[in-house]
C-alpha cells in the first residue's frame, strides 16, 4: 500500500452518496463504482447523483468514476463497501481480480443472505480478508444529514488502531465527528 492511499466507495444509493461527499472534503481523489452506467453518465453531466441526495453537487474533479467494479477494486488500497446487504454477493460475484492486500470497509447494515454471516464476517470467511484489514463504519448518522452538512456521528471500528483513525480523519469534518473502536463485530451488530 502506498503512503497515501487511495478509496473507492462501492454503491450508488443515498449512503454511498453521503459517504463520496464525505471523503471530497478531504481527498483530492475519491473512487466511486456505480453498477449503472445511467448514473455514472448522468454525475459526470450533471455534477449529482440522479436518484439519491440529487442536491450534492460534486467536483468532478474530484471523482473517478465507474461501473466496472474490477477497475475500483485495482485503484484503491480501501474499498468502502455501501451495497446493500442483500446484493453484495451478487456484485462480489463479478470480480476477476483480487481483494488481498486490500483494507475492506464496510458500511452496510444486515446480513449477507447467501453466507447468512454479517458483512464483515462474510468477507474474513469468503474471502480471506485478515480480521485487522475489516474496518465498519455505524453510528447515529444519516444521508440526509449529511447533505444538509448538519451536525452527525459515526464509529469506525477496526482492531488495527491505525487504520481505523484514518479512516475517521477521511471522512471527519466540520459536521462529521467520528470516534474510533477496535470492537469490529460489536460494532456491526449495533
Amino acid at each position: 500500500m502506498s503512503t497515501k492511499p487511495k478509496f473507492a466507495v462501492f454503491g450508488g444509493g443515498s449512503w454511498a452518496t453521503a459517504i463520496v461527499k464525505m471523503l471530497s472534503e478531504n481527498l483530492d481523489e475519491v473512487g466511486w463504482y456505480m453498477r449503472s452506467a445511467f448514473a455514472v453518465e448522468h454525475i459526470k453531466k450533471e455534477q449529482h447523483n440522479p436518484n439519491y441526495l440529487s442536491s450534492v453537487e460534486f467536483n468532478l474533479s474530484q471523482l473517478r468514476l465507474s461501473n466496472d467494479i474490477n477497475e475500483m477494486v485495482d485503484y484503491a488500497d480501501y474499498l468502502i463497501f455501501v451495497i446493500p446487504s442483500a446484493f453484495v454477493q451478487t456484485e462480489l460475484e463479478k470480480l476477476t481480480c483480487s481483494l488481498k492486500g486490500k483494507v475492506i470497509v464496510t458500511a452496510i447494515k444486515g446480513i449477507v443472505p447467501e453466507s447468512s454471516l454479517i458483512v464483515g464476517d462474510h468477507f474474513l470467511k469468503n474471502y480471506d480478508i485478515p480480521f485487522e484489514d475489516i474496518v465498519v463504519i455505524s453510528g447515529p448518522c444519516h444521508a440526509e444529514e449529511v447533505a444538509l452538512e448538519r451536525l452527525s456521528y459515526l464509529t469506525i471500528a477496526c482492531k488495527d488502531e491505525t487504520k481505523a483513525n484514518l479512516i475517521a480523519n477521511v471522512l471527519r469534518s466540520d459536521y462529521i465527528k467520528c470516534n474510533t473502536s477496535d470492537d469490529v463485530i460489536g460494532t456491526e451488530y449495533a
